[in-house]
């Protein structure tokens, strides 16, 4: 907190240094240039006001300490929100010499600057000395199988958190790479969590215990002051939308809301689609005019490919495609997906699928509703009845918009590859949806094309 403090100081000093005393910066109003010690209040009350927006956001725990790229997003909102709160605030007090535009806006790009070196040197120094062990928390998790495989797994990617090991509960392991990590039996719990120093447990498996054996796991945790987290196996999708809420007097959990539940989450959306759709559409009239020509020399026929696909809420609608395939692929009648070295494709259908250009008549779909810019692959309907009763919560990805390309398909789950893990990063996008998401997807298709054939 002191080196930020002090960072902020030196933004605003280096700020009126670089709009006042550089040159850099000509001066638009006549009249003598400002000294610093003539401004050192309105510096002290910009200061205070950062300090105290830094204090009010999640900018000092674990994770922001080790890691502080994850928080460039939340620091720049900080600054803008709290300078202009400074604005405000200095022309109604009305300091001498008046608040100069140009200086805030310094002061904004140059404390950013300041603290995010000054968090990234400290990260480095913090990561590579012995600090770092001291500052992740420790986790047990009772429980084996599948859930705590992932967390472990997941763990990789959130490394202020450490993985210690696992206590079974009544089951033998079912996950054999975790068996190295196996620490003890349930009935030495208490003993164990002090003996590994464990900050955090995650019971995995609660249908293993009864109702008292849960509790035991959790009074235990609190007598070791150990804090203590349970899966809600009943809830294993739509997580983030879990709410408390009060019927008949009693207490009960469930799924109250998503961020595109939201109207104004959802007209935020539409227009975004609209505006990418109608220059989407535009782009794309010459790729469809030069590939289409390029398609009917290769294989004579239709240059559009409409297939019946699934959308929100399972509504029926046509996608439209430049043909990438050879005519009647799917003479057959069942519905596959495109393989790796698939004799099906056109020479010109594999550039254009790795690259995308197969799909940019989807603006179209865009436009009609049909779709968004962004959102999970929609399916073709008998593969979706084919793996519906199959993949675990397969119908939650049609609680929204299906769209052209998708959070699933930019970290290389489409196609022929794994179901589940494909499905897990469609839920994820549910949960997390936001503008700043939907367009950081749209970049990063233009760069990731792993498993696009």
């Amino acid at each position: 907190m002191t080196g930020d403090y002090i960072m902020i100081l030196f933004g605003f000093v280096l700020a009126f240094w670089a709009r006042f005393q550089s040159g850099v910066i000509p001066a638009h109003a006549p009249g003598p240039i400002p000294e610093l010690a003539d401004s050192y209040k309105v510096i002290l009350l910009g200061s205070a006001i950062v300090f105290w927006g830094f204090l009010h956001r999640d900018l000092y725990t674990y994770g922001s300490l080790l890691f502080p790229l994850k928080l460039w997003r939340e620091l720049g909102t900080c600054l803008g929100i709290c300078l202009f709160v400074f604005v405000g605030i200095a022309l109604t007090v009305g300091f001498y010499p008046e608040l100069s535009r140009t200086f805030v806006l310094c002061s904004l790009f140059l404390i950013f600057l300041c603290v995010a070196g000054w968090r990234l040197g400290l990260s480095l120094v913090l990561r590579h000395s012995a600090l770092s062990a001291t500052m992740r928390k420790r986790l047990i998790v009772v429980g084996a199988g599948g859930q705590t495989k992932r967390i472990r797994d997941g763990l990789g990617k959130n490394p202020d958190v450490e993985f210690v090991g696992w206590v079974p509960v009544l089951r033998p392991n079912m996950v054999a790479e975790l068996e190295a990590f196996r620490l003890g039996p349930l009935s030495d719990l208490s003993n164990l969590l002090r003996t590994h120093r464990a900050d955090l447990v995650v019971l995995t498996e609660p249908e293993g215990l009864q109702r008292e054996g849960v509790l035991a796991v959790a009074k235990t945790c609190e007598m070791e002051h150990v804090q203590f987290k349970m899966v809600p196996h009943f809830f294993e999708i739509l997580i983030s939308g879990l709410r408390p809420d009060v019927i008949g007097g009693i207490e009960v959990l469930g799924v109250a809301s998503l961020p595109l539940t939201n109207f104004r989450s959802r007209v935020a959306k539409r227009a975004v689609d609209m505006a990418g759709g109608l220059v989407g559409l535009a782009a794309a009239i010459p790729l469809v005019i030069v590939f289409g020509l390029l398609v009917v020399r290769e294989s004579p026929g239709p240059i559009l490919y409409k297939q019946l696909r699934l959308g929100r809420n399972g509504r029926p609608f046509h996608i439209i495609k430049i043909r990438s395939m050879k005519m009647n692929a799917e003479a057959h009648g069942k519905a596959t997906w495109a393989t790796r070295n698939d004799d099906r494709r056109l020479r010109i259908g594999s550039f254009m699928r790795k690259w995308n250009i197969d799909e940019v008549p989807q603006f179209w779909n865009v436009l009609k509703g049909e779709m968004s810019l962004v959102g999970p692959r929609p399916e073709r309907p008998e593969l979706i009845e084919r793996f519906k009763s199959k993949i675990p919560h397969y119908q939650a990805r049609h609680t929204c918009q299906p769209g052209i390309t998708g959070w699933a398909q930019v970290n290389g789950w489409r196609g022929n590859t794994d179901l589940e893990q494909r499905i897990r990063h469609d839920i994820w996008y549910v949960e997390n949806w936001s503008l700043w998401l939907d367009i950081r997807i749209m970049i990063l298709t233009f760069f990731r094309r792993e498993n696009a054939y």
